[in-house]
């Protein structure tokens, strides 16, 4: 009888380490350990994570979610996506990540109606932004006002907060090398 297949995702986990939520990366590598994966790997301090596991993308979500809200006491929300996805998505920014006046940020939704809407509602007040997929939206922003712009300021509406989460991409290029070890 053949394993089931293993596959490669990140964990991308929603507001840690801002606003008196405090995951240290050790502690999340070993909450995610305790879940049906292997080789989890932490990528940087803002709640980036690697893992493979024959769950689907939804289920390991779920008990992402499930395991951070019973370890560490918060509200946890979090974005699953197929390293090979993610991968595909990071290639398509049409924005620099090396740019030193801008950075190049991606939305990810775990809800493509919700994805719309913010989408959409950031367009209304004038955000330059680009649709990547039905999971993930790329937009540019000069360095020093990210919490200024209009798609910062929107998807932080509660609103959208169990459903979005952003990455500058020179992190989800780390969170890729990261993938490649496991």
């Amino acid at each position: 009888m053949d394993a089931d297949p293993l596959y490669t995702y990140a964990i991308l986990l929603r507001g840690v380490n801002v606003g008196g939520v405090t995951v240290k990366m050790e502690p999340l590598r070993e909450t995610l350990s305790r879940l049906p994966v292997k080789g989890v790997r932490t990528v940087l301090a803002s709640g980036n994570a690697v893992a493979a596991s024959a769950l689907s993308a939804a289920e390991l979500k779920a008990a992402a979610e499930d395991a951070l809200r019973k370890d560490f006491g918060y509200e946890a929300w979090v974005v699953v996506i197929p390293l090979d996805r993610l991968r595909s998505l990071t290639a398509a920014v049409p924005y620099p990540p090396d740019d030193p006046a801008t950075h190049a940020y991606v939305t990810f939704g775990s809800d493509a109606g919700m994805l719309t809407e913010l989408f959409e509602a950031a367009a209304e007040a004038g955000a330059e932004q680009v649709r990547l997929g039905p999971e993930a939206t790329a937009w540019p922003c000069p360095k020093g006002a990210t919490l200024d712009s209009a798609l910062a300021k929107i998807s932080s509406k509660p609103r959208y907060k169990a459903h979005t989460t952003t990455r500058n991409v020179r992190t989800l290029q780390k969170i890729l090398a990261a993938g490649e070890k496991i």
